[in-house]
Formats: C-alpha cells, structure tokens, sequence
C-alpha cells in the first residue's frame, strides 16, 4: 500500500506539472500578489485533481460516455470559462489590494478560479486515467473505500506541487517593478483568452 500512496503522490505531482491554464493563473498572481495567493489558486486546482483522480478510479466508464455525448458543449462552456476568466486577468489591477506591507490579501476569487479553469477542461480525466495507468495504480487499485489513501495522495502531491512553485515564483515578486508586473498580468489574461477561443 506505501508504494501506492507513493505512486499516488507522483502521480499529483505529474498531474500539475504541464503548462496550462491553471499554471498560468498561479504564475500571474504569485508575481503579482504573492506567494499566498498564487498558493490559494493551486489549491483550487489541487480540489479538481482529486476530483477527478476519484472519478479516474470509481467512474471513467460513465464520465468518457458523458464527455462523448456532451462534447460540443463540454467545450463551448469551457471555452468561455476561460475566455471570461482571461478577460479579468488581463484587465485587473493586480496592485489595487495590495496592503501597505506589500503583501497583498488573499482573495477567494483566487481559489474560484483555478476551480473554474480546471472544471472547464473535464478532459483532464483522462490525462489522470493515463497517469494512473502508467503507475501501474488504474488495475491494481481496488474500487472501494480502500483507495482513499490513493486519492489523498493524489491531492498531497498537487498541493505540493503548486506550494512549491509559487513559492518559487514569489521570490521573484521583488526582482519586478509594478509595470512589467501588470503588462505581465495582460500577457497571461490573453493567453487564457486564446486558450479559450481555441476551445
């Protein structure tokens, strides 16, 4: 069961680790707000890898004939998801709730939309299918309550993940002036537009 718990915490890392949407959105606010709020956006991306790494385990037969069935709209939801969220990135002010420390405060906002961009790509599922299977976890694993271990360290991973790299990118915050900052924010918030319009 250990080296399960630990494929399983190899497999949130992997999980997280391609450049996305989410990794776009944690790498504008850690530069533009801090580490805190580039960490609370890959929380909300953590809360959708382990939803569906529990789907991966306890449903793929009845989510792949649902995103077969619904796929047009599947995309067009997702797709304006992200052209919505992009939008606000790219036309916020990340400084106007910065406090006078220069740490800026934490904003639910951050959490709810890295839950959004990865809920607007139910795709995911099988990238998660496919990780689970190359860790050998997608026959092995029982479908019981018996994979819980699994899934929490599905999610331990992918938080450690996106601690770590806003962190990282948080130590950059000061090396920025205020304008490269915010033409950063305008640069991202485009992307997650095009990202969108692709959809």
């Amino acid at each position: 069961m250990w080296i399960d718990i630990l494929k399983g915490f190899a497999v949130g890392i992997c999980a997280s680790a391609p450049i996305g949407p989410i990794a776009i959105l944690v790498v504008q606010k850690s530069l533009s707000k801090g580490h805190k709020a580039g960490f609370v956006s890959g929380l909300g991306a953590s809360v959708v890898d382990t939803l569906y790494a529990s789907i991966a385990i306890f449903a793929l037969a009845f989510a792949q004939k649902f995103i077969d069935d619904h796929q047009n709209m599947i995309l067009l939801a997702g797709g304006a998801v992200l052209i919505a969220v992009g939008v606000s990135m790219a036309f916020s002010n990340p400084f106007r709730k910065l406090k006078s420390d220069g740490e800026s405060s934490v904003s639910p906002k951050d959490f709810g939309q890295a839950v959004a961009m990865g809920l607007s790509n139910p795709m995911a599922i099988f990238v998660m299918f496919t990780l689970f299977a190359f860790f050998g976890l997608a026959d092995d694993a029982p479908h019981t309550w018996k994979v819980t271990p699994i899934i929490l360290a599905v999610s331990a991973g992918s938080v450690t993940y996106w601690f770590s790299m806003s962190w990282l990118l948080s130590r950059f915050h000061g090396n920025f002036r205020m304008r490269t900052i915010l033409w950063i924010s305008r640069i991202t918030g485009a992307l997650v537009v095009i990202i969108g319009i692709a959809l």
